[in-house]
Order: structure tokens, then sequence, then C-alpha cells
């Protein structure tokens, strides 16, 4: 019988499992959405507006507003942060 260490961190808990990277990872995806959603209103830019101001169509400008989709490219995020963000990379 496997032993828990009961006390554990959550993040101990998620690479013992093998979900770390998954889990982390979508949950960045998922913030990235909610900031560029928040500039969006922020600056009370429709989904048109926002996608004028990233030279880019309304369909591309959905990918980065879905939690879910997970393929959004540097490029993307740097255009959405042109219109009112700043945009850091960062590997620890």
């Amino acid at each position: 019988m496997k032993r828990k260490n009961i006390g554990s961190s959550f993040d101990g808990w998620l690479r013992e499992e093998g979900i770390c990277e998954e889990v982390t990872a979508t949950a960045i995806k998922r913030v990235l959405a909610r900031q560029v959603e928040a500039a969006m209103k922020e600056r009370s830019f429709s989904k048109a507006e926002m996608a004028r101001r990233m030279h880019t169509s309304r369909a591309a400008l959905d990918r980065p507003l879905d939690p879910e989709y997970d393929a959004v490219t540097l490029s993307t995020l740097r255009k959405a942060a042109a219109a009112g963000r700043e945009l850091r990379r960062e590997l620890r």
C-alpha cells in the first residue's frame, strides 16, 4: 500500500501524478486569455476594434481569448500586448 505524504504541496502532488507541466501550461493560458479580455474591457474595445489594432481578423483574436486553445504564438501575444499591455517573456 502506497503511503500518502500528508501535508505535501499541491505542486509536489502534481509532479507525483506526472501532470505538473500540463496543468501549469493550462493555467498560464487561462491567465493570458483573461488578461487580453481585461485589456479589451479596460479600453472598451470590441472584438472588431481589438482585431483591427492587432492587424488580424476577429477569428484570429478568438484563439488567444479561448482558454482551451493552447497554441497561441508569441507573435499573437505581442500584437495583443501592443494594444495596451506589456508582454514579458521569462523562463525560470
